[in-house]
């Protein structure tokens, strides 16, 4: 029988911290521990491999980890389920740590939209779907069985160039952001990028709107990238006129042209990197990261200065916290695996379908 985590819930961290060191030492090649940036300091610091969602699921299929443990969200852990092999067991240490931009877009929503679409055009004709990896694995099933795609925010640009260059429209869920910025960069005009409410018929507009639309942007968000505003970039630019602004393309339309750079998370690691010493940045992105970012460069004489004068972290990922991975750790050594993600094998397969359309336009 497996270790109840209420024996876990009122360890000390310290203890926590000792427990998973000797839980991983003990456990060697069999476990591999994936951390996503964003992931809080005391667990981040446990992982073997670090990066995106996409990177590390990538990474982990690679690896001969019999344990993949992913110190992420849910649909992180999907992924790495998806991308890994059959003898490989894909584990979220706790269950609650989702993503509430990913549930923004659930599969009975965009089934309707669909049907809705299919009253005025064939949207299997006309209508690429196009799923931000930031979503759950049906809705990646989904487009794998409508055509579509997925897409990351590094390579949302050729994504899109993809799908129209298969059909005239594309619907981009589940964040309207990255889709509006992304359709900004190929030139596409604002006006022909429509929000897709789906709490309204037709998505709120009429049908002579949406055959006009060159893109359909689902209406969803990161509520972390919504906290940055235009104006925490002009106070910085008055205190910093030489600084440089870098955000994420999840972040809103005004605060991206208001940027320096947009990238994605290993663009913004890899930019402020590459940036000279002494260098002053504002990052509109996680916590987490940022703050790792400016203990990092400080040597370099380089500030890195978090977008908002809010405190905002990804809260969901860091459900996952130092008792739940000792939990999870401690119950591989005594044979037992805790919190199994398992895609159900027809829905990985068209969820796969969409993500080597993706990896192989990337």
């Amino acid at each position: 029988m497996a270790i109840a985590f209420d024996l876990y819930r009122n360890l000390d961290d310290e203890s926590c911290q000792a427990r998973i060191l000797a839980a991983k030492s003990a456990l060697g090649k069999q476990a591999v521990i994936l951390g996503h940036h964003y992931q809080r300091s005391d667990v981040y610091r446990h992982a073997d491999l670090t990066g995106d969602s996409l990177k590390l699921s990538r990474l982990a299929a690679k690896s001969e980890a019999e344990y993949i443990v992913f110190c992420g969200v849910h649909f992180m852990a999907e992924v790495a389920d998806i991308l890994t092999g059959p003898e490989q067991v894909a584990i979220l240490p706790d269950l609650s740590a989702g993503c509430s931009m990913a549930d923004m877009a659930n599969l009975s929503k965009v089934e309707r939209a669909w049907r809705e679409l299919s009253a005025i055009l064939d949207p299997d004709e006309t209508i690429t779907p196009v799923t931000y990896i930031n979503s759950a694995a049906d809705l990646k099933a989904f487009c794998g069985e409508h055509g579509g795609i997925v897409c990351t925010s590094s390579n949302a640009g050729k994504i899109l160039e993809w799908s129209f260059s298969k059909r005239e429209k594309v619907l981009f869920f589940p964040d309207q952001h990255l889709g509006r910025w992304s359709g900004h960069k190929m030139g596409i005009p604002l006006e022909e990028m429509l929000v897709w409410d789906y709490d309204q018929p037709m998505g709120g507009h009429s049908e002579e709107a949406i055959k006009r639309a060159k893109i359909l942007l689902w209406k969803g968000h990161c509520s972390v990238h919504q906290m940055f505003q235009p104006q925490h970039i002009e106070n910085f630019r008055k205190n910093y006129p030489e600084g440089r602004v870098i955000s994420h393309p999840e972040c809103s339309f005004d605060v991206c042209r208001l940027s320096d750079e947009v990238g994605s998370t290993e663009t913004i690691i890899k930019t402020i990197e590459n940036s000279p010493a002494g260098t002053h940045w504002l990052v509109g992105t996680e916590l987490n990261l940022v703050n790792r970012l400016a203990e990092e460069f400080k040597p370099q004489g380089k500030t890195v200065r978090f977008m908002s004068p809010t405190v905002c972290m990804c809260s969901t990922m860091a459900r996952i916290d130092p008792q739940h991975l000792a939990w999870t750790l401690e119950n591989l050594l005594e044979g037992h695996v805790v919190n199994r993600i398992t895609v159900p094998e027809s829905e990985a397969e068209l969820a796969k379908l969409a993500l080597s359309r993706m990896l192989e336009v990337s």
